[in-house]
């Protein structure tokens, strides 16, 4: 099934892994948005906050809060007296007495000067840097959602690519695109070319997540493909970590992104090393080159070797055989099949949705619960880790389905908890946050094997690669959910809960795939929804053993 060779093969590609969580979660710290305020036109002489008196502005910011009716009152050397608030500035006409209560005339002026803001935190972000406030704010709240198209696009092109120009390039081709967009991203000069490097970088990372679950799971035997498929989740979630500790530790935005770039290197030295895998090679007719990768598999692994023209049946000159086969193509109409087949499409549809709005959703939102937002962002991927072991522990024990309807309604419960939780209790916030991210994660992880599962062999690609795509217009719009808590401190809380309870419900529709062969035709995919059984056929036995890991682990991260 496995052996030293392919665990070799498995943490080199899993440690990459670790680079793409880090930039999914990234702009969780660049895109900061401290306490600021407008900057005066001219040198400060005094400045005044209610009733702190100081010679420096910069220690006004232990008690001014943005968003307040407050303002910081400043008196210029010219003698010049300024109101100053986050996004505006009042110059007095009176500039005889400095007090802050004033009931004479003002004029107001937009803040042509730039801002001042709290260094106190980080010395820099992209914030700060291009000055992402005030009417300007929605670029800087553009910065993840355009990330996030990015890794869509990532993951349609480079799935596409790797079926054509092999599983070893591309990965050659996005790790390499990580570590140089990465490091771009640092210098680009202003919030445009920031944004377009940015963008570069997801379609590279996302291209690198959909490739490697391919990869792994096509040198990975039955056995150990579950779980190894699954816990490629782990790596990513130790990404988030890595985030959590360098945003403590570097507080300047540019090298805090280089530091995080350089996690790509090892990759980068060892890729080199990684072989096309077989059963690329033999799809594409390249025999002679599948049978020694085999040959070098068999000599790592201390064992026996094979011979591919006895396995499928090859003259030994290699005549037959030497044209891959045609491959169907098939639409998106065929997930329609009819009204049952279609509902379940549909339903999936939202679960894939609602995982991964509430994905991201908890850990870009992990930050503002209050207490060390490290901290809190640190432990969200420490959570996720338990939650893989959670799902392959009990899918096998309780079924699919069942895992997936007590984590998508024990989200929805925990969404509801944190609603009624005061803010000003901090510990239980996050201990619920990280609760929900918790079942949230375990759906999210449990969800791409299961829609595979649920679908005959002509269309699994298509029905998961369909299902992660409309999954990552959720990604898109998690940060924009985020956002709204202006509006309604909980109402990401209640969007997420809403849908979580909706497709939890949705779900008991859907059937169970515990100890079923996967279908081949539509047929049998119609007899497994209307009596709950399949038989097992000689053609289901061999698809459980090939097809699920072309099909159901290509799209493992699309």
């Amino acid at each position: 099934h496995y052996g030293i060779y392919q665990i070799f093969l498995y943490f080199i590609c899993a440690f990459q892994n670790i680079s793409c969580g880090i930039h999914y979660l990234a702009s969780v710290f660049l895109s900061v948005s401290p306490q600021h305020t407008c900057r005066p036109p001219g040198n400060v002489s005094q400045a005044l906050f209610q009733d702190l008196s100081t010679w420096q502005l910069e220690n006004i910011w232990t008690q001014f809060s943005v968003g307040r009716e407050d303002y910081i009152l400043v008196q210029l050397q010219n003698g010049e007296i300024w109101e100053l608030t986050s996004c505006q500035r009042s110059r007095r006409d009176d500039q005889s007495h400095l007090d802050y209560e004033y009931s004479g005339q003002k004029r107001s002026f937009p803040c042509l000067d730039g801002y001042i803001y709290d260094r106190s935190k980080w010395l820099s972000t992209v914030v700060t840097q291009w000055d992402l406030v005030c009417n300007r704010e929605w670029f800087g709240r553009l910065i993840q959602p355009t990330f996030m198209f990015g890794v869509l696009l990532g993951a349609v092109f480079f799935g596409y690519l790797s079926d054509r120009a092999g599983r070893r390039l591309v990965l050659w081709a996005t790790s390499t695109g990580v570590f140089l967009f990465g490091i771009a991203v640092a210098f680009t000069f202003d919030y445009y070319s920031f944004i377009v490097a940015r963008f570069l970088l997801a379609i590279s990372a996302s291209g690198y997540l959909v490739v490697v679950f391919v990869y792994v799971t096509e040198f990975v035997g039955m056995k150990a493909r579950t779980w190894a498929s699954i816990h490629l989740h782990s790596f990513f979630a130790f990404g988030t970590m890595v985030v959590a500790l360098t945003g403590y530790l570097v507080r300047t935005w540019w090298i805090y992104q280089i530091v995080l770039s350089s996690v790509t290197v090892p990759f980068i030295l060892c890729c080199w090393m990684l072989p096309e895998t077989p059963f690329w090679l033999i799809s594409g007719g390249k025999y002679e080159e599948a049978q020694r990768v085999i040959d070098t598999m068999a000599k790592w692994n201390r064992t026996r070797s094979c011979k591919l023209s006895e396995l499928l049946s090859l003259d030994h000159d290699g005549s037959a055989g030497n044209k891959p086969s045609q491959v169907e193509k098939h639409t998106l109409s065929e997930l329609f099949y009819d009204w049952r087949i279609g509902t379940r499409t549909l339903i999936l549809w939202l679960i894939w949705f609602t995982g991964c709005l509430g994905f991201y959703t908890f850990s870009l939102n992990s930050v503002h619960l209050g207490g060390s937002e490290y901290l809190n962002l640190f432990l969200t991927g420490v959570v996720e880790i338990p939650a893989y072991v959670f799902v392959c522990l009990g899918m096998d024990r309780v079924g699919r389905r069942n895992i997936l309807i007590f984590s998508l309604l024990s989200s929805a419960v925990t969404n509801g908890v944190i609603m009624m939780i005061p803010k000003d209790y901090h510990f239980w916030l996050v201990v619920a946050t990280m609760a929900g991210k918790f079942f949230i994660g375990a759906a999210f992880g449990l969800i791409y094997l299961y829609t595979a599962e649920l679908y005959p062999t002509t269309v699994r690609s298509l029905a998961v690669g369909s299902g992660s795509t409309v999954g990552r217009v959720g990604s898109i719009v998690a940060p924009l959910c985020i956002y709204l808590s202006s509006v309604w401190i909980f109402m990401p809380q209640l969007l997420v809960g809403t849908l979580a309870l909706m497709s939890g419900g949705l779900t008991f529709l859907l059937p169970e795939t515990l100890r079923r062969p996967l279908t081949v035709t539509w047929e049998e995919t119609e007899k497994e929804s209307s009596s709950g059984k399949l038989l097992s056929t000689t053609s289901n036995t061999v698809l459980e053993n090939t097809a699920v890991g072309s099909s159901e682990d290509s799209s493992l991260n699309t």
